[in-house]
């Protein structure tokens, strides 16, 4: 081949080129819609092999995040200007979601719901991030003349399922299950509590290290749809130092207040929260607490009364063994409670050594036939088991120790076990029963063909 040859452009190579060139572009405008990560998840590699109806179930943490009164605010801008504010936000947000292992599955008007796939850890250090992050933007907006924002995140954890939906012109990539809904919730009680961030009990029990966080106690909260309550956290690492120092001294204080609130002891609460609010009186969340004592009968009755103490039929998920093993459990907490309530420390002792004894039976019973069916969350299962071990050990020890207030002590028994107890069948026994059921009807047509 002469020189001149080998400096000829190959046709067939450009196009080639120019071919790969568009590809990439396409793929990269789709990924601007449908992230890669949730194909990743699905198992995807490219998005011309997307259809319609691909699912994966695993577990999550889903962390919403809204932005404050921002229908009052969009009303004094333009169309225009209401895109810039959004568009300059959420520029912000989303460097700081995908440092911290999340990606954003969709946006919602002005508010952001965004999945961890590995670690809630990660889901609140991205949530604590992106409060700093809005600091730093608020300062840009005083200086450009434009008032500060405020944001609520929600975080919490569970299974749930990633797919895609649709017909035959349009399809979506969703995800779908109670923990979405539960995070939703926690979300919009940040508004009610006027609190930056709030995590399920669920989150709670998931952390790595919960004690490394600011984290108190805020509330039990209806889920549309669901039976029971659950309890609400606050996380207030993000607070201004001095009113996150004064939380800190004062957070057994404050939960005493609630616990007398939730156990329909109103004026003690209102007293309890008066002397609170006299050492804190910038913690908004008591202030609403106090209002709510002076108006007990402003529609907030979910808010109080006692947690779960009876055993109900909804509470069976099928397997009689474990039903049984369930019902006694919550018994057995019921009575500590009360044991606790009116300081019968000689019945105490032997209902907490019978209670971790029987938990310690029922819960490998459960494991044992979570194994033997191929569960796949066995893992997150134990660790739950784990978690409860962890929370009864503490409780144990202050109520040998005999320090703390009766009534508050009681009311943390019933909301770290017997809440515990309950929202655990209800949510995580449940699936396995589910599994199960669906597992025994697919054995049973194999054996029908």
């Amino acid at each position: 081949m002469s020189p001149k040859q080998s400096t000829l452009a190959d046709p067939a190579q450009d196009n080639n080129d120019a071919l790969r060139e568009q590809l990439s572009t396409t793929t990269e405008a789709y990924n601007r819609f449908v992230p890669r990560e949730f194909l990743r998840l699905l198992g995807i590699d490219d998005i011309r092999k997307v259809e319609l109806g691909q699912q994966v179930e695993r577990k999550m943490t889903i962390l919403f995040a809204d932005i404050r009164n921002f229908t009052s605010l969009s009303e004094s801008m333009s169309p225009q200007e209401n895109f810039n504010f959004l568009n300059s936000y959420l520029i912000q947000m989303e460097p700081v979601i995908a440092a911290h292992g999340g990606f954003i599955d969709k946006y919602i008007g002005d508010g952001i719901m965004a999945l961890f796939p590995d670690s809630p850890d990660a889901a609140l250090r991205c949530g604590l991030a992106m409060m700093e992050r809005l600091e730093q933007y608020n300062d840009g907006r005083e200086r450009a003349g434009y008032r500060r924002i405020k944001i609520g995140i929600g975080i919490n954890t569970g299974i749930v399922i990633l797919g895609t939906i649709g017909g035959a012109a349009r399809m979506d990539g969703t995800v779908i299950g109670d923990a979405v809904n539960l995070a939703a919730r926690m979300e919009r009680l940040t508004k009610d509590y006027r609190v930056s961030i709030l995590i399920s009990e669920y989150t709670l029990y998931c952390l790595d290290e919960p004690s490394l966080w600011s984290i108190r106690f805020l509330d039990r909260t209806h889920v549309r749809g669901k039976q029971g309550t659950q309890s609400v956290y606050e996380v207030f690492n993000a607070d201004p130092p001095a009113l996150r120092e004064a939380k800190k001294k004062t957070l057994t204080m404050f939960e005493e207040a609630l616990a007398y609130f939730h156990l329909d002891d109103l004026l003690t609460a209102r007293e309890r929260l008066a002397g609170y609010l006299a050492i804190v009186p910038d913690d908004d969340a008591a202030h609403v607490y106090l209002e709510r004592c002076e108006t007990p009968a402003a529609g907030l009755g979910e808010q109080r009364g006692e947690l779960p103490s009876i055993w109900r039929e909804e509470y069976s998920f099928g397997v009689p063994v474990v039903d049984a093993a369930h019902k006694n459990l919550l018994s057995d907490m019921n009575a500590l409670a009360r044991a606790v309530n009116v300081s019968a420390l000689h019945l105490t002792t032997p209902l907490m050594a019978q209670i971790r004894f029987a938990a310690v039976r029922d819960f490998a019973v459960e494991e044992q036939l979570m194994q033997e069916d191929g569960y796949p969350f066995l893992e997150l299962h134990v660790r739950q088991h784990q978690r409860f071990f962890e929370f009864f050990g503490e409780l144990r020890r202050e109520i040998e120790e005999g320090e703390e207030n009766r009534v508050y002590l009681a009311f943390r028994v019933k909301r770290y076990l017997t809440g515990w107890l309950i929202n655990h069948i209800l949510s995580a026994d449940r699936h396995y029963g589910h599994y199960r059921a669906g597992k025994r009807r697919e054995q049973g047509l194999r054996q029908v063909t």
